[in-house]
């Protein structure tokens, strides 16, 4: 009885301690916050624009070879015209246009740049063994391999510097793609429709593109994406195994979501026979190794692929016009870590 009493009591003060503290962190700033308490420094901003030339107000790229990205073979050599950032046309000849900077792309191959729409900035968890990768670094990279819009969901540095980010690069001060900003949905301490309401409108307030979930009450789920919707902005959910239970992906996706993260919440959608996972007796969520072995199996309680049940979630999500953003990237470079990390 006593070791009950005093396991409640600290319960009960934590749980208080819990919501005061989250009571006084600005929405959008949750992770951010959080980690600078424990120590970790947040990365300051990328630096200024010091090298590379542009934008111009007219810009000619000649004797390129063209890949449209909608499934045509490459064609070419041909003329791309850009005015401001814009393309403006793309001609089979150069055409005359004095004071256009010309770059001639002979033995070269233009394409439009890619979309990564799930990305992270940085993650404060990488301050626990040293210091978070400069943004700089990331943006650079991400350009390196023609990324040229991301979507970062879950603004792990904090709202404002993600957003801070975004302006400078709209403005062409910095070398970095488009951002597009979701704020991370704080699950664990906002569990009302009211709470969650009034948290969407905040963020979206201070500059937030769209919400990403992980976990989080029906009540809440439900709240933000009527709100977001209203808003006019957009949602990402990873259906964290915590909460998948009371909303999945095509429970998420009936309600108004834009897209799911990696694939979690998409099996349950398909079971047949059960609304919960079968774990083993000696599962432990914390435990990564376990986590990603035992999502792994979970296809196996799923519905067969073919199936009644599997051709009807598939034609539903088709109707919804709803998008699945599997994120094969991250598995694949778990595959082999030492190699994927000298990219």
């Amino acid at each position: 009885m006593i070791r009950l009493t005093f396991a409640l009591s600290v319960s009960l003060l934590l749980t208080v301690v819990s919501a005061q503290d989250h009571a006084a962190i600005v929405p959008g700033e949750e992770g951010a916050t959080r980690a600078i308490r424990n120590g970790i420094a947040i990365p300051g901003p990328a630096p200024d624009r010091i090298r590379g030339e542009g934008p111009f107000e007219q810009l000619l790229i000649t004797n390129v070879m063209l890949i449209s990205g909608e499934g045509a073979p490459p064609r070419g050599p041909v003329t791309i015209v850009v005015k401001g950032d814009r393309v403006a046309a793309i001609e089979p000849s150069t055409p005359t246009l004095p004071g256009a900077r010309i770059i001639d792309g002979t033995g070269m191959y233009a394409l439009p740049g890619f979309i990564d729409a799930h990305t992270h900035i940085g993650n404060t968890g990488q301050g626990l063994t040293g210091a978070i990768t400069p943004p700089e670094y990331v943006f650079k990279l991400w350009l390196a391999h023609g990324i040229t819009t991301v979507r970062e969901v879950g603004s792990g540095m904090g709202l404002d510097w993600t957003v801070a980010h975004r302006e400078r690069s709209n403005a062409g001060e910095i070398t970095a793609p488009r951002l597009v900003v979701h704020a991370m949905f704080p699950g664990g301490s906002v569990t009302s429709a009211e709470g969650a309401e009034a948290w969407v409108r905040e963020v979206q307030r201070r500059g937030a593109d769209g919400v990403k979930l992980r976990g989080a009450t029906r009540a809440a789920t439900e709240a933000i994406y009527a709100t977001t919707r209203e808003l006019g902005m957009g949602t990402s959910n990873h259906h964290d195994q915590t909460s998948v239970y009371s909303t999945n992906v095509l429970d998420s996706a009936r309600m108004g979501l834009d897209s799911m993260e990696h694939w979690y919440g998409l099996p349950e959608s398909l079971f047949t026979d059960r609304t919960i996972q079968d774990y083993p007796v000696d599962y432990n969520y914390s435990d990564e190794q376990w986590r990603f072995g035992q999502a792994g199996r979970l296809w196996q309680q799923a519905a067969e692929p073919g199936s009644p049940k599997w051709h009807a979630v598939i034609d539903e999500l088709i109707e919804l016009d709803f998008t699945l953003v599997p994120t094969f990237t991250i598995y694949e470079a778990n595959r082999d870590v030492m190699r994927a990390r000298d990219a």
